[in-house]
């Protein structure tokens, strides 16, 4: 195998984020292609969303966009309001707006440059701990490398894969927002580096028919006075960061342009010689995050935990749907803390007069354990209006969502002890352990939540329009189905054997006690819609 050609800093400055073409995009009329930042900004109106198939660089871009948004906006515009807001959501952004910042930052969006690269650290270029240089995939959370093993990824830290530039920038901007604390061991004695502000959790989005709409529903708010408008810059505003930059004291986040763009890991790209490729990275400790519970992010939900406020994340074989809880709006002293994206994005509605219209909420992310990678996920939500500006109406569709975890606690319970009763010393306590174990790994779960979740729409459309009843009843008859469902798989899972037979019997009483009061009414039953499950992409 030859050596790999010799990669030197960039001489002079090459690639450009407002004209290179490194933004995969869809259009209105279906097509897929990739932008520049100024082509994306004047047709947003013409772009339905990101086409960026990675959750964590589709977070990271639209974080990306939301910071140049609000800045272009506060220079042009001062302090706006939601009206204003509202406004340009049906009338488009006011471009010259953005074509004017970004000429005038220019110079600060060369992917390659000597002294200042995009979202990147050239003092690593000089210095002596970063001689050796990484594969890319150090700044890929989706690909081997390192301790972080990835079944369908085969990338050798020692043979490093080229990449272009676009790919690579995409995926360095995912990780500063999701990368995990833990050992780096470069710059610092302790070689500690800080988590990416949304490390293990799920970011929340609110999503319209286009770009512009969703960058305008997830905005977050003007300055409060024209002298604070310099208070919240991102990255790319900020003077580059030195070496002593990288060791110093973790610093609170003076906003969200702040946190959409803190460089979490200090990174610099080493292009081949003669292209705009890339192979090779230097990378270490970045400019640490300090966290403050009063001051969380805007794109993550809380539960109350036991002794502070939990991030909403992903769980491996658990759907989001299950947490909607957490996306719903919550009387003061509740379990549950919604993402501040949500108020903004109903404030622009009222403002708007759309207090009927449905929301879709993107939730997407990566779920991790003690730095290592487990999934990262996509869903989506359709959320009617109501649900997102009446707390008693969100406790209704709570409610109801409880019940469903609660008749699944039982089930299993009862489940496991079906499983245990099929065992020869059922009455061991090895046996107990090996019937919860069996039902935990067996298809009861997942078959109980998949049917569970395909009345989830008509639930929430009722809930949302003050049908309580048909709400009750139309669920109640979606989780006797569920059970049903559920019940039979395990029992296939048991096998036919006269030990399964008898354990079955034994608990086909209380199974069929368990869903009685579920059962719906002739008339119920009749015109219980089915209905399609909600959008989900695993990656």
């Amino acid at each position: 195998m030859s050596s790999p050609q010799v990669q030197t800093p960039a001489a002079e400055p090459a690639f450009n984020l407002l004209d290179e073409a490194w933004l995969p995009v869809r259009w209105l009329d279906g097509n897929t292609n990739s932008i520049g930042l100024r082509e994306l900004f004047a047709r947003s109106a013409s772009i339905t969303g990101l086409a960026e198939p990675s959750p964590p660089a589709f977070v990271a871009l639209h974080r990306l966009l939301l910071a140049i948004t609000h800045r272009a906006l506060t220079l042009h515009q001062g302090r706006w309001t939601d009206a204003d807001r509202a406004r340009w959501y049906h009338e488009g952004l006011p471009l010259q707006a953005f074509e004017h910042y970004l000429e005038k930052w220019r110079a600060r969006f060369w992917l390659f440059h000597p002294t200042q690269p995009f979202m990147q650290v050239a003092a690593l270029a000089n210095a002596s701990q970063l001689q050796s240089l990484k594969p890319w995939t150090q700044v890929s959370l989706e690909s081997a490398g390192g301790n972080n093993p990835v079944i369908f990824d085969h990338s050798v830290d020692d043979a490093p894969s080229t990449v272009s530039a676009a790919t690579v920038l995409r995926s360095m901007l995912g990780c500063l927002q999701f990368t995990a604390g833990g050992p780096v061991k470069v710059l610092r004695k302790d070689g500690y580096g800080r988590k990416g502000a949304l490390f293990d959790s799920a970011a929340i989005l609110p999503t319209g028919h286009t770009l512009v709409q969703t960058l305008l529903l997830a905005l977050h708010p003007a300055p409060r006075a024209a002298d604070e408008a310099d208070d919240d810059l991102p990255a790319w505003e900020r003077a580059p960061l030195r070496l002593a930059d990288l060791t110093a004291t973790p610093t609170l986040p003076t906003g969200p342009n702040d946190r959409y763009t803190r460089q979490t890991r200090a990174v610099l790209l080493r292009r081949q010689p003669g292209d705009q490729r890339v192979s090779q990275v230097h990378a270490c400790e970045g400019q640490d995050l300090l966290e403050d519970e009063n001051a969380a992010d805007p794109m993550n939900a809380y539960r109350q935990g036991t002794d502070k406020w939990v991030r909403l994340r992903f769980t491996e074989g658990r759907a989001l749907w299950r947490d909607l809880p957490a996306l719903l709006p919550s009387p003061s002293g509740a379990v549950w803390r919604p993402a501040a994206v949500l108020s903004w994005a109903q404030n622009l509605m009222d403002a708007g007069g759309a207090w009927d219209d449905e929301v879709e909420l993107t939730v997407a992310g990566m779920a991790a354990n003690q730095g290592k990678m487990l999934e990262s996920r996509i869903e989506r939500f359709y959320l009617p209006a109501g649900l997102m500006t009446a707390a008693e109406t969100a406790a209704e569709l709570r409610t109801r969502l409880q019940e469903a975890e609660d008749l699944h606690r039982e089930l299993r319970a009862l489940a496991s002890r079906m499983f245990t009763l099929a065992l020869p010393d059922s009455s061991s306590k090895e046996a107990r352990a090996q019937g919860r174990d069996a039902v935990a790994v067996g298809p009861l779960s997942p078959t109980y939540f998949a049917r569970a979740e395909q009345g989830l729409p008509a639930l929430m459309r009722q809930v949302a329009a003050g049908d309580t009843d048909a709400a009750r009843a139309s669920w109640s008859a979606t989780l006797h189905d569920a059970a049903r469902q559920a019940w039979a798989a395990a029992a296939d899972l048991l096998g036919p054997s006269a030990a399964a037979l008898r354990a079955r019997a034994l608990t086909d009483d209380a199974f069929h006690d368990l869903i009685r009061p579920l059962r719906p009414e002739p008339e119920s039953a009749a015109t219980s819609p089915a209905i399609a499950p909600t959008q989900e992409a695993s990656a």
